[in-house]
């Protein structure tokens, strides 16, 4: 295992170099959310695909938590309340949902409020249950009456959390149902309960945090170089789903680039899946009913410095079988699977790899493998080809 794990770091880190640039993206593609009769706002993808989160319409009265599973890409099924979330007394707000990969679940409340000020909760999420709930303390939290996290989001690994502080006139009502201030920022984990800023926050998002807007539902991809989020023209309702990226991980963030905008029918609240393949948000349809879309990532600019073979794997989904396919008869140095949190659970070097295109012999019976989602990594000279592998039992 000591080869592996260096060896996958240094493919995945260094070799494999990308001109960090803006993605495109695909025509708008409705979800269905089989059995829901009802506005879904808030999108956010879990970990592994096969959970989508959202929250009931969010326009002041009872506002609950809900999630569905996955069919395919778009459509998903309604399976009901987050239970563990749902406050029973009335003109309640819990919503913007987002998950760790390892379990950890976030999500906005007005329970209490403000008394005490910090009104973003967290437990452990695990088949439709948040456990083990608490309030999330740090100095991201800012202790004065009107001010919200209005929005957060954890990152993949559960190791910062991106917020959003939001203020409301709640005694001169100044701004109406909207705040008057929101902006973004970032904070690293201290422990299960605590966020501390990060110090440089105020230069990360410099280029984002534009005072003529405000800015909130803000999500990191799981590399932590592509910024989503929104922003709303100040006294206005053009709200607009932006993403800005940065070449490096210590690099503040660029100039923001605008990927949709719909008049009238309020897109907001993008979220990202683990692979960085589909974009999800909501905005209004055609009967001014609140819906998800989704929208499938392009990177036509993604062009790395030396060419990495095209592979194939598949049955996929598969029940544990794995077949590949490539382009070239170069044979990769190694190939490495590993789970949602990065852990390797196989492995097989230059002269135990199976030959490419051969059908008749499999990459490895891997039947022991849990359902669920998996990365297979092809490691080549000149880079490394990643594909999502999905095993179902």
């Amino acid at each position: 295992m000591r080869f592996f794990i260096p060896l996958l770091t240094a493919f995945l880190l260094g070799i494999n170099t990308y001109a960090q640039s803006i993605p495109q993206y695909g025509p708008e593609i409705p979800v269905t959310i089989n059995g829901l009769t009802f506005d879904a706002m808030e999108p956010f993808i879990a970990p592994d695909g096969q959970t989508l989160f959202f929250n009931s319409l969010n326009a002041g009265g009872n506002t609950n938590l809900y999630y569905a599973t996955r069919v395919n890409d778009s459509t998903f099924n309604f399976a009901g309340v987050v239970n563990g979330t749902l406050d029973t007394s009335s003109n309640h707000l819990d919503a913007v949902a987002s998950l760790d990969s390892t379990g950890n679940f976030y999500w906005v409340s007005l329970r209490g409020y403000p008394n005490p000020f910090e009104n973003l909760h967290h437990g452990t999420y695990a088949a439709g249950t948040v456990s083990g709930i608490r309030r999330t303390y740090g100095d991201f939290n800012i202790p004065n009456i009107g001010w919200l996290i209005m929005d957060a989001a954890i990152t993949y690994n559960g190791q910062s959390l991106l917020y959003c502080n939001a203020y409301f006139d709640l005694f001169n009502n100044t701004c109406g149902a909207l705040p008057c201030e929101a902006s973004i920022g970032i904070a690293d984990k201290v422990n299960d309960s605590t966020f501390n800023k990060r110090v440089n926050t105020n230069a990360l998002f410099s280029a984002i945090n534009d005072t003529n807007y405000l800015v909130y539902a803000p999500q990191l991809s799981p590399d932590g170089l592509t910024l989503y989020y929104t922003r709303l023209l100040k006294n206005t309702i053009n709200t607009e789903i932006c993403v800005a990226v940065r070449p490096t991980l210590s690099a503040n963030f660029g100039t923001p680039v605008v990927i949709h905008a719909n008049l009238n029918d309020v897109p907001e609240a993008p979220t990202i899946t683990s692979d960085h393949q589909l974009l999800y948000y909501h905005q209004k349809d055609a009967q001014q009913q609140y819906r998800i879309y989704m929208r499938r990532v392009q990177h036509p600019n993604a062009v790395p410095e030396h060419a990495v073979p095209t592979v194939q794997i598949f049955p996929n989904p598969s029940i544990g079988t794995l077949y590949w396919t490539s382009d070239t008869p170069e044979p990769p140095l190694a190939v490495v699977i590993t789970d949602v949190s990065g852990n390797t659970v196989f492995s097989c070097e230059a002269g135990t790899i199976p030959k490419y295109r051969d059908t008749n012999e499999p990459m490895h019976q891997l039947t022991n493998f849990a359902s669920g989602a998996y990365f297979v990594h092809f490691i080549y000279p000149h880079g490394t080809t990643t594909l999502k592998w999905m095993v179902i039992k």
